[in-house]
């Protein structure tokens, strides 16, 4: 079975642990402040998760996930991800990460300043567009209705590997396009967030098909969709 490495473990990185340990995937947790910390959640996941370093997830990882702050993302061991499918679930805080001219400017989007930054690994972007609370609660098996996440990439095996990791674990994908599109699923557009929300309420999820999701990300417009928000989301 594959080995979902996790360099990041808040809110989206331990959501999207739990869900892996459920399809029967063995994980491997790290954070910013040292495996100790993690005893709790491991504890939770079971005989299929440990706690380590962020490179050794990396190492062990045959699937990783990267889930930090966009200001941390030169932080990400690089040597150990080489060759290997990297998720990103970032998005573009200004409060939190600071302003950055290439953001700013629409010469950039995070997934790509990842991928330069991790130049010879396959960066595929998936999960940042969706609450937590909702990620962990509207996954279903094959055969039903189902909710759709957007994935964007530029290596066609990396996404195929991600759409089958996402089918796994509960979801349909639609194929966003490549990096440089990116930004189509960020803070801000429409397909973020709100789709998944009952009557604006993000506590309270709501199916979003692969047809709304789909249609939500044609709807946006990087010059006139608002502006990134200033704070974070709980992620």
């Amino acid at each position: 079975m594959t080995t979902i490495g996790l360099i990041g473990a808040g809110n989206i990185g331990s959501t999207v642990a739990r869900l892996a340990v459920d399809a029967g995937y063995d994980v491997v947790l790290s954070n910013s402040r040292g495996p100790e910390t993690l005893a709790d959640l491991v504890g939770e996941l079971g005989p299929r998760a440990r706690a380590a370093t962020a490179t050794e997830a990396a190492e062990a990882g045959d699937l990783v996930v990267v889930t930090v702050p966009l200001h941390a993302y030169r932080d990400v061991p690089a040597a150990p991800l080489a060759a290997k499918t990297v998720i990103d679930t970032n998005n573009y805080y200004p409060d939190r990460d600071g302003h950055v001219d290439a953001l700013d400017h629409a010469e950039a989007t995070t997934s790509g300043l990842l991928q330069q930054h991790l130049q010879a690994s396959h960066v595929v972007k998936a999960f940042n567009n969706i609450f937590f609370v909702a990620l962990g609660q509207l996954g279903r098996p094959q055969g039903e209705e189902r909710s759709a996440l957007p994935v964007f990439g530029d290596h066609a095996g990396a996404k195929g590997e991600v759409t089958a990791f996402l089918d796994a674990i509960g979801y349909d994908v639609v194929d966003g396009g490549g990096l440089e599109d990116s930004w189509r699923s960020e803070n801000g557009r429409p397909v973020y967030v709100m789709p998944y929300a009952t009557d604006g309420d993000v506590t309270k999820p709501s199916r979003a098909g692969a047809e709304e999701v789909r249609e939500a990300l044609a709807r946006a417009d990087r010059v006139s969709d608002p502006q990134p928000a200033q704070a974070a989301p709980p992620s």
